[in-house]
């Protein structure tokens, strides 16, 4: 895959790949808001790691 040039398209692809909440107890991605997790309703959430791997 080719690196994202325009700055435009590479904001829209972090926000949708990176700005996730995750559940510490199921793992399951939810949205960056959420309060309880949408798989077990458990209110433990992290914020999704940020650093992009090369």
């Amino acid at each position: 895959m080719a690196p994202i040039d325009d700055p435009f398209k590479r904001r829209i692809a972090r926000y949708h790949l990176l700005e996730k909440s995750v559940c510490r107890r199921c793992g399951a991605l939810n949205p960056i808001r959420a309060r309880k997790c949408r798989r077990c309703r458990g209110k433990d959430l992290r914020l999704k790691k940020r650093e992009l791997t090369k």
